[in-house]
């Protein structure tokens, strides 16, 4: 198996590195993310400014661009040859709910999904990287067992795959679920710059709003380990018809 793996905290973030190490032994793994945190950049592809590519003294290749720049360059061309699957994390905090609208995490994995590649995004629920040889266990465990099923040459898919920061022992089952929502953001953080000017800070994300029992965010405060299939189409069809009918030709 050919697996290309990225993340969005930065190729020397702790997270990425379990990551490798755990799925190193699978096949053929390489390592393509970005040089620095690039947290909450979504989708983000560089488009005014010349990207570079250079190789770290442990193999890893890393990008002066997003998450979503390291997956394109690499099945665009850097790799030479296009992967089974696209795995990007572990990382630091959850990426549940709308968070997956802004997630750089999610962002490099659905950059393989579009390129027409099976892809997992990986999180651990919490910040701090607490337990993360059981995360990444984890994620080797779930690698396996979707190559058991036959990945290679599979229509591709998207998964978005969360783990709270517990022991192996102590993590609960796989939970297929759907994502929830959360409550608006918290006020925007102002402050004064030296120069007397308004600076502004976004706001933590909110507290959840929707939490059902269907939902990530139940399944991991429940300790279990949540697995959302994720798909790209925006379109509202059940008001295609309805709009249809407001704006005339």
């Amino acid at each position: 198996m050919k697996i290309l793996v990225s993340n969005d905290d930065g190729y020397q973030a702790p997270g990425i590195i379990a990551l490798y190490e755990a799925l190193k032994d699978l096949g053929q793994v390489e390592v393509v993310a970005p040089e620095h945190n690039n947290s909450a950049k979504s989708n983000a592809l560089t488009l005014n400014a010349p990207l570079y590519v250079h190789k770290a003294a442990n193999g890893f290749r890393y990008v002066n661009g997003t998450p979503a720049d390291c997956v394109h360059i690499a099945l665009t061309g850097l790799l030479g040859y296009k992967p089974d699957l696209v795995v990007s994390g572990i990382n630091n905090g959850a990426n549940m709910g709308d968070d997956t609208i802004y997630s750089g995490t999610v962002g490099a994995a659905m950059e393989g999904y579009l390129m027409g590649i099976p892809a997992i995004a990986f999180s651990q629920v919490e910040k701090g990287w607490a337990h993360i040889d059981a995360c990444a266990a984890r994620a080797r465990s779930l690698v396996m067992e979707l190559s058991a099923s036959h990945i290679h040459g599979a229509k591709p898919w998207l998964l978005n795959v969360n783990v709270p920061n517990k022991s192996i022992d102590q993590l609960g089952s796989n939970k297929i679920c759907r994502l929830g929502r959360r409550h608006a953001a918290e006020r925007v953080i102002t402050q004064e710059s030296p120069r007397g000017e308004t600076m502004y800070w976004i706001g933590a994300a909110g507290p959840a709003k929707d939490d059902a029992s269907d939902t990530d965010f139940y399944a991991t405060k429940q300790g279990h380990v949540s697995v959302t299939p994720l798909q790209i189409d925006l379109t509202e069809y059940e008001q295609l018809s309805n709009w249809s009918k407001i704006i005339h030709k």
